[in-house]
């Protein structure tokens, strides 16, 4: 039977959810990202990729490239909110989706075709997240996972296109080999240097030789160039660690601000899990010094979603790990182990005073967000990226 796979990809993700937020952005060059002098770029409008910026650039340097540039912070609530949005649209209509990131789904449709006909379905799927989402998307349609992504890249922004069933050779042939999934910074080099820039030379090179050169993902990519992928659809699953990371406008040494930062970060993280309706059974914890030398550990513990445990058990391993007594430049929480539940309360940790304060500040966030109320040990006197 032959496959049908479809690729959606939300445009510009972030600064589409900002844009409803605030219409006056639309057709304004903006960039989403950190504010500070360290911050990035984490998503930019088509507006402001004219000026040469692009993902993951300084913000101090896409300033410079586009000063007109409105710079959002952007809330990742309303990131979620969206994506999900999404993905109900599309989990209702499709049998089988695999979520890859926070804007970007696959669809194995095999066999729609008997029915309704796969491209006149996902043109329809695309028309309907547009109308009750207000997000543009781009999508394609292929035989496998590979070229329906390479498609989407070609029919961005809020594009649709389809390759049809023994095309696929020729719709990459004339593309950038930076096109294919897998091809980074350094295997982009490495084929450079070969005198290789377009699929087409790629699918001209012996497999054998690509091993040399590449190892087992040169095959892998070789293959990608002639449009041969049978990786299947995975359904989407549950994500199985959440973390939070603050890099610092200048590097510390102040113990208590550390500290502080610490518990910030574990207090987001820990009602991020109640609102969830779920649980972690471990912690962890990173630092970055000055020199960029960067130290994790991290501590198993009982499933627990308790702000106040987390919290203890986070400086605990803060204690351990911070030994040097250099400058640092980030920290970092990770919680792992993630199942669905509630939490238990522990009768010798908690007391009634505690979980009603953490059940009525709960309360506050969920209805006025989650930056609206914050316990005053986790107040910071600098600022961060």
């Amino acid at each position: 039977m032959e496959r049908h796979i479809l690729h959606c990809d939300l445009d510009s993700f972030f600064v589409s959810v900002a844009r409803l937020m605030n219409p006056d952005l639309v057709g304004k060059p903006v960039l989403i990202g950190g504010t500070s002098g360290r911050g990035v770029v984490a998503s930019c409008s088509y507006e402001a990729r004219r000026f040469g910026i692009h993902s993951a650039m300084p913000m101090s340097l896409a300033r410079q490239l586009c000063p007109e540039a409105s710079i959002v912070k952007g809330d990742f609530q309303e990131f979620f909110k969206y994506s999900d949005m999404v993905t109900e649209v599309i989990e209702s209509a499709a049998p089988v989706v695999e979520k890859a990131s926070i804007d970007e789904h696959y669809l194995d449709i095999t066999g729609m075709d008997r029915f309704f006909g796969c491209w006149k379905w996902a043109r329809e799927l695309r028309a309907t997240i547009i109308r009750e989402t207000g997000l543009p998307i781009s999508l394609a349609l292929s035989e496998n996972k590979t070229v329906s992504k390479i498609a989407t890249g070609e029919a961005k922004p809020c594009g649709e296109k389809q390759v049809p069933i023994g095309s696929e050779k020729n719709f990459l042939a004339p593309l950038s080999i930076k096109k294919i999934p897998m091809v980074g910074e350094k295997s982009y080099g490495t084929l450079r240097n070969m005198g290789i820039s377009k699929i087409a030379t790629l699918q001209n090179m012996d497999p054998f030789l690509m091993r040399k050169i590449l190892g087992e993902n040169g095959v892998l990519i070789w293959k990608k160039s002639l449009g041969k992928d049978d990786s299947p659809v995975v359904p989407f699953t549950q994500q199985k660690s959440m973390s939070k990371e603050h890099t610092f406008q200048q590097d510390t040494i102040d113990v208590d601000f550390l500290r502080r930062c610490i518990l910030q970060m574990v207090d987001e993280l820990a009602y991020d899990l109640r609102f969830q309706g779920r649980l972690t059974g471990c912690i962890s914890l990173k630092i970055r010094y000055s020199n960029f030398d960067t130290h994790t550990k991290q501590l198993t513990l009982p499933f627990t979603n308790s702000d106040k445990m987390l919290s203890k058990k986070a400086l605990e391993l803060f204690d351990k790990i911070f030994e040097r007594r250099m400058l640092i430049r980030l920290v970092g929480v990770r919680f792992s182990k993630l199942i669905a539940g509630g939490y238990q309360i522990n009768l010798f940790d908690d007391d009634e005073q505690d979980l009603n304060l953490m059940a009525a500040m709960d309360k506050i966030r969920s209805r006025f967000g989650s930056d609206k109320v914050m316990k005053a040990n986790c107040l910071l006197q600098q600022n961060i990226a």
